[in-house]
């Protein structure tokens, strides 16, 4: 029996929608990819769905094992405080879900090069 798997693109949100633009670029990538069964957004607040919902219908879903991978640069008080509550109240709620947690997306060492990359492309159009 194959495990159904998931991913969760969980970001701190905004009050402006467009701020979410790249992330739903990334979660629409990673669909066409087929990285997982299941892949969608979630917000820290201001914006919809949060965790919580998010990993509740994923589990709704049949979805045995979730990736939750941090958009945000690095590991500040969100990522310290506020997301392992979140999560060990979502496996209280859901003791049969393998639920994972990704380092933050921005201390991955090629999305430092990528940024880095970028960065030295931008001068070089001076």
């Amino acid at each position: 029996m194959t495990v159904r798997s998931g991913i969760v693109l969980f970001g701190h949100g905004a009050r402006a929608p467009e701020w979410a633009a790249p992330m739903e670029r990334a979660r629409d990538r990673l669909r066409s990819q087929a990285a997982a069964d299941e892949v969608e957004l979630a917000f820290l607040e201001f914006m919809a769905p949060t965790l919580p919902e998010a990993l509740d219908e994923l589990a709704q879903r049949g979805i045995a094992r979730i990736e939750v991978i941090p958009m945000f640069l690095a590991q500040g008080g969100h990522l310290k405080r506020d997301l392992p509550a979140l999560l060990d109240e979502a496996r209280a709620r859901h003791p049969q879900l393998d639920i994972r947690l990704a380092p933050a997306v921005g201390e991955a060492e090629s999305v430092i090069a990528a940024m880095a990359d970028y960065a030295a492309e931008r001068a070089r159009m001076r």
